[in-house]
């Protein structure tokens, strides 16, 4: 039976981080981030859930309006077609998300 992981504001931003980092190193794919998250969140106890989801969520939107800071700072980034057309609005904390379904 696996251990259960503690659930911190700190540990949470450490795991997105680190999952960020290997994918930037090209360590792991992107199918990888998510069996890697998904085992994370099996880690959790059900009663932790609520705290690590609020947590997850706090750390993902910074990280996504950081990303678009830097993104919307570059000087070049008007010259550089995108993937994905950038919303600065979006770019702003959201509290409307839904709950993250644990894996099945």
């Amino acid at each position: 039976m696996p251990q259960e992981v503690s659930i911190s504001y700190q540990a949470v931003k450490s795991k997105v981080y680190k999952l960020v980092d290997a994918m930037v190193e090209g360590d792991k794919n992107t199918v990888e981030v998510q069996e890697s998250i998904r085992r994370w969140w099996s880690l959790i106890h059900p009663s932790d859930r609520a705290v690590a989801q609020k947590y997850l969520l706090m750390v993902l939107e910074k990280s996504n309006s950081t990303l678009g800071a830097i993104i919307l700072g570059l000087p070049e980034a008007k010259e550089v077609k995108l993937v994905r057309d950038l919303d600065p609005e979006r770019m702003h904390a959201r509290t409307d998300r839904t709950a993250i379904s644990s894996p099945v």
